[in-house]
């Protein structure tokens, strides 16, 4: 039985309490009726609000969102004790052992000073565990759902690993001026497949270079567009204080008013 006004503060025992008793027949029949499929969207979207409650360094926001991250672990995990195949406490179990073995460096005799060489250890004991015996099959193993700056990122950081990697930025940066040109090759031959491609490496390219000059290419897409979004904002208030029809002006004056808003959001 839940104990809906416990004296002090509820535990994991309870939460596990709770979401087997939601699961149940005498449960919630939304609860009831999930699967993996049906809520894996909710995980994904439970994670970007941490991240957002990360961002805004929000405290009580971050507490929230990392128990609803929590409650889509758990109802996962309900789902398959109801199938006999593992609970919440196997899932500890192997979480515990895995962080075991991938620190050697911690836990047993293997050494590692410093950050570089607690990550080739990890990858090492990673590889060695999965079965991974070259690089393209570690590259294979990142998740392809990822977003696709960040998948493109990690591919091109295990490649840079066994030596397949540009000697200095500048390689990178002439490779991004090498593939908008056969982008706009592609787009004299109107040829849709191809100019996908091709925008596709220029993408990569670009990716590439983020890589070398240490900047996070998901989060500096996402700052970019953030920005954008700001200035637009602030041009249409321009426009509308002005009763400029934004439909019905010319480029150029479009263009100014993006200047002045952002010359006015830069001060």
């Amino acid at each position: 039985m839940i104990d809906t006004n416990k004296n002090g503060k509820y535990n994991i025992d309870d939460l596990i309490s709770i979401i087997t008793f939601l699961r149940s027949p005498d449960g919630c029949p939304w609860d009831r009726e999930q699967t993996h499929f049906s809520i894996k969207k909710n995980f994904i979207e439970e994670t970007y609000e941490v991240i957002e409650a990360i961002n805004k360094q929000d405290t009580d926001g971050l507490r929230e969102e990392l128990g609803d991250v929590l409650m889509q672990i758990m109802l996962h995990a309900e789902m398959e004790r109801e199938q006999g195949n593992f609970d919440f406490s196997d899932i500890c179990d192997e979480l515990c052992r895995k962080l075991i073995v991938r620190h050697p460096h911690v836990f047993g005799t293997t050494q590692a000073d410093n950050v570089d060489e607690v990550l080739t250890v990890w990858d090492s004991v990673k590889q060695k565990l999965k079965g991974q015996t070259n690089q393209s099959q570690s590259m294979e193993s990142i998740p392809i759902e990822l977003p696709a700056l960040m998948r493109a990122q990690k591919v091109q950081q295990k490649a840079s690993k066994v030596g397949f990697d540009w000697q200095d930025s500048q390689g990178a940066f002439d490779k991004i001026q090498e593939e908008i040109n056969e982008l706009l090759i592609a787009v004299s031959h109107n040829n849709p497949a191809e100019i996908e491609e091709e925008f596709g490496d220029l993408l990569f390219s670009c990716v590439n270079v983020a890589r070398f000059i240490d900047v996070d290419s998901e989060e500096a897409l996402k700052q970019s567009t953030d920005k954008f979004i700001a200035r637009f904002k602030k041009v249409e208030q321009l426009a509308e204080e002005r009763e400029i029809s934004m439909k019905a002006s010319s480029i150029d004056v479009l263009d100014e008013l993006w200047s002045e808003a952002k010359e006015i959001l830069t001060d």
